[in-house]
């Protein structure tokens, strides 16, 4: 995605175009490395992570790494979902090494749908615009410069470094790399600890370049596990003419409004337990409050029930705090004129670090409460959860770093309620944190959606930030 050595060529060429013109030439670099990735197609419709990461590689080739410290990974039923795994040597035999992790991939776009082509980078009034400017080709084109400024600029590291670049992410039931990697070439990735995206900044509501003011740092440390049910009712059916309450699409109604009505037992981990007290202190107020008491006093306590049923009217809070199962997807009948014989749904539930995919499931079938609704998991395309642990060793240098590029700006920890790739190395015993440094709107400008952005200012200081951490943890 970004890599930084570019051939002298490329470079001259790129000097002369005035969007990316600079007196620093390694952001010159960057900014090309930035700009090939991002209009490197990596849809699974119609794009290659294949190719991306062989232009990646070809970054690090310049920047001086051997043939043997690149590792290009396919499979031949996914040639097009190919990937790397870089190593950079450290100078010490018994610390183990750090690993940087970025997915290729992106989200589908439609140029019809766009204001600007999805594939073409455009810098316009202090943004980038196009798909992947931010989720996940800032970090990824990060990863790739940091290592070849490494390499080019011959710095003695005492730990040894490895990058693994791959592909899947985005996309449920494709061929992930982070989980090909994790179950095949563990030995290659194998490592203390990895940085990947999750982490960042969020802004009062406009970006520093419109005048506004980053509110928050986060690193993410650890995640939530996302598996879906199969929720599905039975019937004889019959003539539609003779109607009975007895319908195979009221049973499934009733039982998803009893799913609507019931919430999980609201639950902390260290992590959460830390991101309500820090965040509760800076934020203040009846929230503020409600926040830090969730976070000190005991769970069976009426302190903290009523502290949770106010937290609970904000969105966020209520998934932080819980495991948490929706309805996403409906289906049933077979014809116009017949009562439905069968009716099903797709629920969605977003697993607390802890439990287990049966455990959700029978707890799926008791707040049902019929035995004429079966609930059935579906083959789990992630591993459980596992939440790192808040190791200072950590995130010590991510606190110090943090207050040296964003002073007075909190730093809180976080658990994401989404799913990265992170949840592959967790499984295997590798701790996975969300690094900060790249800031967002509250909107997330636009990832996943239309005309998707990152403030210029945002990828160019996360890109100093995140090399300064990656040589606090290494030199």
């Amino acid at each position: 995605m970004i890599d930084r050595i570019l051939a002298g060529v490329a470079l001259a060429a790129l000097a002369s175009t005035s969007a990316f013109a600079t007196e620093d030439p390694t952001e010159a670099a960057f900014r090309a490395t930035y700009k090939e990735l991002v209009e490197t197609n990596t849809t699974r419709s119609a794009g290659s992570c294949t190719l991306a990461a062989q232009r990646m590689g070809a970054h690090l080739t310049a920047a001086g790494f051997a043939d043997r410290q690149i590792t290009y990974f396919a499979t031949p039923e996914n040639p097009k979902e190919g990937g790397l795994v870089a190593i950079l040597p450290g100078t010490s035999k018994t610390e183990k090494p750090i690993l940087l992790l970025g997915h290729l991939d992106v989200v589908e776009a439609k140029r019809a749908d766009w204001t600007r082509d999805p594939f073409t980078l455009v810098e316009e009034n202090g943004y980038f615009w196009a798909r992947g400017t931010f989720d996940d080709k800032a970090m990824v084109s990060v990863w790739v410069d940091t290592f070849a400024r490494l390499k080019a600029g011959h710095v003695k590291l005492r730990r040894t470094l490895k990058l693994a670049l791959t592909c899947g992410e985005e996309t449920s039931g494709a061929f992930n790399g982070a989980q090909w990697l994790a179950k095949n070439k563990r030995d290659l990735i194998d490592a203390e600890f990895a940085l990947n995206e999750g982490g960042g900044g969020i802004t009062d509501g406009k970006g520093l370049v419109e005048g506004g003011h980053i509110t928050a740092m986060s690193v993410q440390v650890g995640e939530k596990a996302s598996q879906d049910y199969r929720v599905e009712t039975r019937n004889p059916g019959g003539h539609s003419s003779i109607p009975v309450r007895d319908n195979a699409i009221y049973q499934l109604s009733d039982a998803l409004l009893r799913l609507r009505d019931f919430d999980f037992p609201a639950e902390l981990n260290d992590t959460t337990r830390a991101f309500f007290a820090r965040s509760g202190a800076a934020r203040g107020g009846p929230i503020g409050a409600a926040m830090q008491t969730v976070a000190t006093a005991a769970p069976d306590s009426p302190a903290f029930k009523q502290a949770v049923a106010l937290l609970d009217h904000d969105r966020s809070m209520h998934s932080t705090l819980r495991t948490t199962c929706v309805a996403t997807m409906l289906d049933g009948g077979h014809a116009t004129n017949a009562l439905p014989q069968r009716a099903g749904a797709i629920v969605n539930c977003r697993i607390f670090p802890g439990h287990s995919f049966a455990e959700i499931n029978a707890s799926l079938t008791k707040v049902f409460n019929d035995p004429g609704v079966t609930v059935t998991t579906n083959d789990p395309d992630h591993p459980l959860a596992k939440a790192p642990p808040m190791d200072p060793k950590i995130i010590g240098p991510i606190e110090t770093l943090s207050a040296r590029y964003f002073p007075g700006v909190p730093l809180v920890p976080t658990m994401s309620t989404g799913a990265t790739d992170g949840i592959y190395l967790e499984a295997v015993g590798i701790p996975t944190y969300g690094a900060p440094g790249i800031w967002a709107n509250p909107d997330l400008n636009g990832i996943h959606g239309l005309n998707e952005h990152l403030e210029v200012a945002s990828l160019l200081k996360g890109r100093a930030f995140l090399y300064d951490l990656v040589l606090a943890y290494a030199k």
